[in-house]
């Protein structure tokens, strides 16, 4: 069964993935250059640079000769491999079998894809449009039913070019023989067996060419004939997803590294969006000048895609943990994980919105730091003050609308963390009964209430005792008190060091 394939290519790509990350340099002339120092030669131009006659080979040198106002800016592998993740990303939206080819190159797998599109034309339409618009970078498709043919259709015209079935041969026929190798070596041996078109190599006995060029000639005349000798190796998944860039110059102050980092997140949050994925672990990675690293880590406590969340933990985090030099080069990695999910309901109330949920859980967390946001579980044992924190996962809402049920009003405690030590007068003579509180005057160093005042009524004494067997046992007397002031309120003499503490307000 004949395989349909399509090529997607991004022309010029080491300089569409730098104008990715950088898009203020768009409308410049831009030249991508490879090498050391002087010695760096152009490998990509803008338009306006080509325009000017900045073609690749030339120097820096040579090239701002003819174009003073060039700026040039070195490849950036962190961009390119962000850029080729992020075509991959949009090309398995459509395909479940995608091979990286690397360099701007990917093949999809498109067996029985046009049944979804209307034809094979409508197909490789939609997906550049589906790359331009989620990658900003410029792409062109071709169809065959080989690699080869697939990728020489799409670099022919920044259409969409489909080969049928079948034509693959006399498509290929007429091109020279330098386009299905980069060995130089080679092309010139074919060229001296007067051998060049790709046509002239695919009418060769087979039986000949094996016996003068080995299993590199099979490998190259069966690539002329449109075939593939090696089938679609689709790529695995990444655990992760990645963004970054080298920085034109140092940054110093943590604003403009965040506008930086903002637009990374950016992208990173449309890939996540394009798998149906969220954000549950944030790892940023920054180089410093001169040769320093400093790394960070931030869990959130639900998946989410929301930028601003995103941006203002790396704020806060960033501002307690400070890197202890200027940027050069950042990289942000985002763990993904499945968002949470509602059902909606016809008849009972809305439930609440994962992704806002979500998104507010992150900002307490942040604000209030680890260990401070959560959903509050009794634990074993009897000091009313023992809890444990667990993730907050509300219950759905209830089908429908369940009427207050009626009965006695019930006090709520609002516990005070820590305790707030007073001093206590009480009648004596063995019943200790509390009769007047105190407060204790100290430095406040938050807002704290003031408890003091006669007591009107009390009710008491109730006992505590726990762990009795270990080494600092717990043995209380509790009290609830109503003041002359106004006010209900928990309090407990500890029997060991004869201290009165208010743990609770009664509301």
């Amino acid at each position: 069964m004949a395989t349909r394939i399509v090529c997607l290519q991004v022309p010029l790509f080491p300089l569409a993935a730098r104008l990715r990350s950088d898009p203020d340099l768009r409308d410049g002339a831009l030249a991508i250059l490879t090498g050391p120092g002087p010695a760096a030669r152009v490998v990509a131009a803008s338009r306006i640079a080509r325009r000017a006659g900045i073609q690749p080979g030339l120097t820096l040198t040579q090239a701002r000769t003819r174009l003073p106002k060039l700026i040039g800016r070195p490849r950036d592998p962190e961009c390119e491999r962000a850029a080729q993740e992020a075509l991959l990303d949009v090309a398995e939206s459509f395909s479940p079998r995608v091979e990286d080819a690397g360099e701007g190159l990917a093949y999809l797998d498109a067996d029985g894809l046009e049944r979804h599109h209307g034809s094979e034309e409508e197909l490789a339409h939609d997906l550049i449009l589906a790359v331009e618009a989620r990658t900003s970078m410029p792409v062109r498709a071709g169809v065959a039913a080989s690699k080869l043919a697939a990728r020489l259709a799409a670099e022919r015209n920044p259409a969409p070019t489909v080969v049928k079935a079948g034509a693959e041969l006399s498509f290929l026929a007429p091109l020279p023989i330098g386009r299905l190798t980069a060995s130089g070596r080679t092309t010139e041996q074919l060229q001296r067996w007067g051998i060049r078109t790709v046509g002239e190599l695919a009418a060769l006995p087979s039986a000949e060419v094996v016996s003068r060029l080995g299993e590199p000639g099979q490998e190259l005349q069966t690539l002329a004939r449109g075939e593939d000798p090696r089938p679609l190796v689709p790529r695995q998944p990444p655990p992760n997803f990645c963004e970054g860039m080298e920085l034109e110059w140092p940054l110093v102050q943590l604003e403009p590294f965040l506008f930086v980092a903002q637009a990374a997140l950016e992208r990173l949050t449309e890939r996540l969006a394009v798998h149906a994925l969220g954000c549950e672990r944030l790892e940023i990675s920054l180089d410093l000048e001169p040769d320093g690293h400093h790394a960070r880590s931030i869990t959130l406590p639900a998946p989410s895609r929301d930028v601003k969340t995103l941006v203002e933990l790396l704020r806060l985090d960033l501002e307690a943990n400070p890197p202890n030099g200027p940027i050069l080069a950042f990289r942000i990695i985002v763990h993904p994980d499945r968002p949470r999910e509602a059902q909606l309901s016809l008849f009972g109330p809305a439930a609440l919105s994962p992704e806002k949920l979500a998104t507010t859980l992150a900002k307490l967390f942040s604000v209030l730091g680890e260990g401070r946001v959560g959903s509050p579980r009794t634990v074993d044992g009897h000091r009313p003050e023992r809890y444990s924190l667990e993730r907050y996962a509300p219950p759905p809402p209830p089908t429908k609308s369940q009427p207050p049920r009626r009965g006695r009003g019930l006090l709520g405690v609002r516990v005070l963390r820590p305790p707030l030590d007073v001093e206590v007068l009480t009648t004596g003579y063995g019943e200790n009964r509390p009769t007047e509180i105190r407060a204790v005057a100290r430095e406040e160093t938050a807002r704290r209430p003031r408890v003091e005042g006669r007591v009107l009524v009390a009710s008491g004494p109730w006992c505590l005792e726990e762990g009795w067997w270990m080494e600092e046992p717990v043995e209380r007397d509790y009290w609830d008190v109503e003041l002359n002031g106004g006010g209900l309120f928990r309090l407990y003499q500890d029997r060991r060091n004869h201290e009165w503490f208010v743990d609770g307000i009664y509301d």
